[in-house]
C-alpha cells in the first residue's frame, strides 16, 4: 500500500461539520432563544432597527476575531489565566470597534451608549471562547464565532423590527405606516419602546420556535 493512502484526508473548508457551525446557531442552538444568553443587550438597544443592526455587526466583528485569536493562542495560554487573556482580547477588540463607530457613525454610537463597551461582558462571546475556541483550530473557531454572532444578530434585528414598526411607525427612521391610518385613528403603541416589551417579543419568538420544533421543548 502506498504512503498516500495512509495520509489523512484534509477536511474541506465548508464540510458538513463546518456548515453546521454556521447554521445551528441560527436555529436549534441559537444563543438567545435556546441558550437564553445575551438577553440584556436585546432589551436595551432594540428600540430602533438601526441600533440593532449596528450592535449585531459589532458583535459579529468582535466574536469572529476573538475566536480566531484565542484559537491561535490556545496552546500557549496557561489554564489558570485563560479567562484574563480572553477578557484582554475581547476588551481590545471592543475598544477598536467603539472607536470605529465613533469615527464613522457617531450618532448611532451615542445611542448605543455604554452598551458597546458592555459587549465585553456578553456571555455569548465568553461562552464560545471557553467552549469552542480554546480547543479547536482557527477556521472552525471563526465559523463558530460568526454563526453564533449571526444567530444573536438575527434575534436582535427581529425584535428591533417589531419594536420600531409598532412603537414608532418607522423602520430605520423612515415612516412606513401611511398617514391615512393615523388620520382614521391608528396610534403607535408606546409600550413597544419600553424594555419589558422587548422581553415579551423575545418570549413570543421562543414560543414560536419551540412550537415549530418540539425537540427544543425541555420536558425533564
Amino acid at each position: 500500500m502506498s504512503e498516500n493512502t495512509n495520509k489523512p484526508k484534509k477536511e474541506e473548508l465548508f464540510s458538513l461539520k463546518n456548515r453546521k457551525l454556521l447554521s445551528n446557531p441560527m436555529g436549534k442552538d441559537n444563543p438567545i432563544t435556546v441558550q437564553v444568553l445575551g438577553i440584556c443587550s436585546v432589551l436595551a438597544i432594540t428600540v430602533q432597527l438601526k441600533t440593532s443592526l449596528v450592535m449585531a455587526i459589532s458583535v459579529l466583528a468582535v466574536m469572529g476575531a476573538s475566536n480566531v485569536i484565542i484559537s491561535l493562542l490556545r496552546n500557549t495560554i496557561p489554564p489558570r489565566i485563560r479567562i484574563i487573556v480572553q477578557l484582554v482580547v475581547v476588551a481590545s477588540l471592543v475598544i477598536l470597534v467603539d472607536q470605529v463607530l465613533k469615527a464613522f457613525v457617531y450618532d448611532v454610537s451615542r445611542q448605543l451608549s455604554v452598551f458597546v463597551g458592555l459587549i465585553i461582558t456578553n456571555c455569548i462571546i465568553m461562552g464560545r471562547l471557553e467552549a469552542f475556541a480554546l480547543s479547536n483550530k482557527p477556521w472552525p473557531s471563526f465559523l463558530d464565532g460568526i454563526g453564533n454572532a449571526a444567530g444573536y444578530g438575527a434575534v436582535l434585528l427581529t425584535v428591533g423590527f417589531f419594536r420600531e414598526l409598532l412603537g414608532s411607525g418607522t423602520l430605520f427612521g423612515y415612516q412606513v405606516i401611511p398617514n391615512f391610518l393615523y388620520n382614521i385613528g391608528y396610534v403607535n403603541n408606546g409600550f413597544m419602546i419600553l424594555p419589558p416589551m422587548a422581553l415579551i417579543v423575545v418570549g413570543v419568538i421562543i414560543w414560536i420556535q419551540r412550537h415549530r420544533n418540539p425537540e427544543l421543548v425541555d420536558i425533564s
